[in-house]
């Protein structure tokens, strides 16, 4: 586990395990030193379930766990102690579920400083609040699935954009905001986080644009979702990818150049009508070499023009090399901690290890 050396040190949070943005937003504590325990269901092994097939969940590193049936008496008992000297809880239930076993916020009178941190897609209340879902459903209903893609379909982010960027990351921020607060004046709160919540708050930009009218309902008609000839993906002879994003006229002039055309020759870009004719001819240019080919043109050029690498490239990337960005720990390749800090960085920790309540609690008796 994460021995709290980093910027979060004598930080303690218990987790309630869970999958995605809860342990997401748990290891972003942990790996900034904060020291997390995780409470699983007695027999999972650390984990909530299998659902994705692993063996070993990259999100669960940097922190012990204990064993609980929270259903039983003294499997609750045994939370409760856990968390009365916690700075926090995160957990990922359906609302109402952890009043029902006795570990709601308000069944903590005795810990008015706790910060109680929930994380669901839809938020504690609503008409939504107690239905399944699952990130592609949170991000139908923001918006955000609708704008990303071809005209033909929507395309799916992964599950980037929905459990980890407007899930995850909005919690861990929300539960350092309400930390921040209660050390000042010892009054916690609840952090509702519910993803449809922080992905609407991600798409502020586009929706800015969209009531200025600078921003189409319609897909590939905006400046940043491919419709632009100077922000899109063109393939090349290899089938391999080239990411182009020359938005500023100076960038767009360097493309132009490497790509060996006459900038005079080709039609106005500041005009849209333009776009469709000018993507053909710069989707004919790059059609002619590979896509490393073309990588190595540009790669000592600000036209903004990069190979979309595969995962196992990615790695590989001088870029990501020189900055660390990966490392190998237990066997598995995984990302190093971010951001950055120049004094007091993170430090991605190991696989944790099952350990006795009774550990759990003489660890933080202090």
């Amino acid at each position: 586990m994460n021995k709290g050396h980093g910027p979060l040190r004598g930080l303690r949070i218990v987790e309630i395990s869970g999958l995605g943005p809860t342990p997401f937003a748990a290891m972003c504590l942990a790996d900034f030193g904060a020291e997390v325990i995780r409470i699983a269901r007695p027999g999972s092994a650390g984990a909530e379930n299998h659902v994705l097939g692993l063996e070993v969940d990259l999100l669960d590193r940097g922190r012990d766990f204990v064993e609980l049936d929270l259903k039983s008496g003294e499997g609750r008992a045994a939370a409760r102690a856990l968390i009365a000297r916690a700075d926090g809880l995160i957990e990922g239930m359906r609302p109402g579920v952890m009043e029902r076993l006795g570990l709601g916020p308000d069944d903590f009178p005795d810990h008015p400083a706790l910060v109680y941190g929930r994380m669901t897609g839809w938020g504690q209340e609503g008409p939504l609040a107690q239905r399944a879902g699952h990130d592609i459903n949170y991000l139908s209903l923001t918006g955000a699935l609708h704008a990303i893609g071809p005209e033909e379909a929507p395309a799916i982010p992964l599950n980037l954009l929905g459990d980890f960027g407007g899930g995850g990351i909005y919690l861990a921020f929300g539960m350092l905001a309400a930390i921040f607060r209660a050390r000042a004046t010892g009054q916690g709160q609840v952090v509702d986080c519910a993803i449809t919540d922080g992905v609407a708050h991600l798409m502020a930009m586009i929706t800015g644009m969209a009531g200025q009218g600078a921003w189409s309902d319609r897909r590939q008609a905006n400046l940043l979702d491919g419709a632009a000839p100077y922000y899109t993906v063109y393939e090349c002879a290899c089938g391999g990818h080239l990411a182009v994003g020359a938005i500023e006229p100076q960038f767009w002039a360097e493309l132009v150049a490497g790509l060996g055309l006459e900038a005079a020759a080709l039609p106005d870009r500041s005009d849209p009508a333009h776009w469709p004719e000018l993507k053909r001819l710069l989707a004919a240019r790059f059609a002619t070499r590979s896509r490393d080919d073309w990588a190595s043109v540009f790669a000592a050029t600000d036209a903004c023009a990069t190979p979309v690498l595969s995962l196992a490239e990615a790695r590989a990337h001088p870029q990501n090399a020189a900055r660390g960005a990966y490392l190998e720990r237990d066997g598995l390749v995984q990302p190093t901690p971010a951001p950055r800090l120049s004094a007091t960085p993170g430090t991605a920790g190991g696989t944790g290890r099952r350990i006795a309540p009774a550990e759990a609690l003489a660890r933080w008796s202090a």
